[in-house]
């Protein structure tokens, strides 16, 4: 099954994101933090993508994404944010909140299609 992590510090857009993204059929993981996702690193293989706060208490997504990729993380990252603000190194994807049901999960699903495990 297909899974996206959510990481993100307000505990209403996880638990929102998380019942919208459940009930498109993605197995859902969540983390209130970076240090947190961090702690319980995703393995590589099964089909996978974060979905990813920009502005976050402790390690921003920027630096998350850094992070994970000097851990040899190739998981592909949709960032979201509140601000309009340009995020250098952004991924596939820069959400601005509150996104729309079909542009989330077509932000989700094009960053799948680039997953290559």
């Amino acid at each position: 099954m297909t899974t996206v992590h959510i990481v993100d510090d307000d505990a209403s857009v996880r638990t929102a994101t998380s019942r919208l993204l459940q009930a498109a059929g993605y197995d859902v993981s969540v983390y209130e933090s970076a240090e947190q996702l961090l702690t319980r690193l995703p393995e590589q293989g099964d089909p996978a993508c974060v979905l990813l706060d920009v502005v976050m208490p402790g390690l921003s997504g920027p630096e998350l994404q850094d992070r994970l990729r000097k851990l040899g993380s190739e998981l592909p990252i949709v960032f979201v944010t509140g601000r309009h603000e340009p995020v250098e190194g952004a991924a596939r994807d820069l959400l601005i909140k509150p996104v729309s049901m079909h542009r989330l999960l077509e932000a989700i699903e094009d960053a799948l299609r680039g997953y290559a495990h």
